[in-house]
């Protein structure tokens, strides 16, 4: 059959935790598996304006897939991947938007080429700092918190166990200072938001409930930095930090962030629909301060909007 031109599909629950290259068949008459995997391997299929390579990545509600016309440019996510700050014990890194932080547990198996199909925040920091100190193998970094896909900043790596131990009871304690910056729809007012978050609020996926003695106890404080003609800047620091916590809670406040194709529903369950056009989830991992955990110094670094938000910010 001839080649498919361009389509854009957005990911439902009827394409929920489909293959990449099932989705594809799915939405093509007559694609075979054969041309469906052609497809993905010549780097005309992204996902989240990231290509994609491996045929069997499952799909999530929200995922944007993209076919193109012609093959997409080499992915430049590894090339984005800032170091902030590196030392013994820790790496501060500045990750961009749609990478994913680390490895689920099912894919530390993974060869290193299957590892090159599906990027990771980890293994990037990790080739980053073997080919800086010349070390044959593969330097070790651990997860101390994550940021979720579509959200760029600022997150720290621990290179020592030691590190690691320390950094994480600072962040279970709250006593790590973690703020963001989202763009959102409206007049914000600033707010403390407290709820607790379950994996299920009723309609497949996470939100907050008011059913005693379910959920996890999450709390996000918020200020207003600067207001434009129907949207607010909004910082966002965490007290706790649980998965999409700030998103959750803007958008059952009824101020979705700019940007977010899964969380767009007020608690009381109508929809709010996006008429920003952003480019990408408007949220931003600015500012991760902590105690050093060998000279216990605090230790502080913020990270400004990457240029697509600011950009974004600009023309509104």
């Amino acid at each position: 059959m001839p080649a498919p031109t361009s389509i854009v599909l957005l990911v439902d629950e009827t394409l929920a935790d489909q293959t990449l290259a099932a989705a594809l068949r799915a939405q093509i008459p007559d694609l075979s598996w054969k041309a469906s995997r052609a497809l993905i391997s010549a780097r005309r299929v992204t996902i989240g304006g990231e290509v994609w390579l491996d045929p069997a990545r499952r799909l999530r509600v929200g995922d944007r897939v993209e076919l193109h016309d012609r093959p997409s440019q080499d992915n430049p996510l590894a090339a984005t991947v800032r170091i902030v700050h590196v030392d013994r014990h820790f790496a501060v890194i500045d990750k961009p938007a749609d990478l994913r932080s680390v490895r689920h547990k099912s894919e530390r198996s993974w060869s290193a080429s299957h590892r090159a199909l599906v990027p990771a925040a980890e293994d990037l920091l990790s080739n980053i700092l073997r080919s800086r100190g010349n070390q044959p193998g593969r330097e070790v970094v651990r997860a101390v918190h994550r940021l979720d896909k579509p959200t760029s900043g600022l997150m720290v790596f621990a290179r020592t166990k030691m590190g690691q131990e320390k950094l994480i009871e600072q962040f279970r304690n709250r006593t790590a200072i973690r703020r963001y910056l989202a763009i959102v729809p409206g007049h914000f007012e600033p707010k403390r938001i407290e709820s607790q978050l379950v994996r299920d609020r009723g309609d497949g996926i996470r939100g907050s409930t008011t059913k005693p003695g379910r959920g996890e106890t999450a709390i996000t404080n918020c200020g207003v930095i600067e207001r434009r003609p129907g949207y607010t800047l909004v910082s966002c620091q965490l007290e706790s930090g649980k998965t999409h916590q700030i998103r959750i809670h803007l958008a059952e406040l009824g101020f979705p962030v700019c940007g977010d194709p899964v969380y767009r529903r007020r608690s009381d369950g109508t929809d709010i629909p996006d008429e920003s056009n952003a480019p990408r989830l408007a949220l931003h991992s600015n500012e991760l301060a902590f105690t050093h955990p060998v000279d216990e110094r605090t230790v502080r670094w913020t990270c400004q909007f990457p240029e697509s938000l600011q950009t974004f910010w600009n023309r509104l």
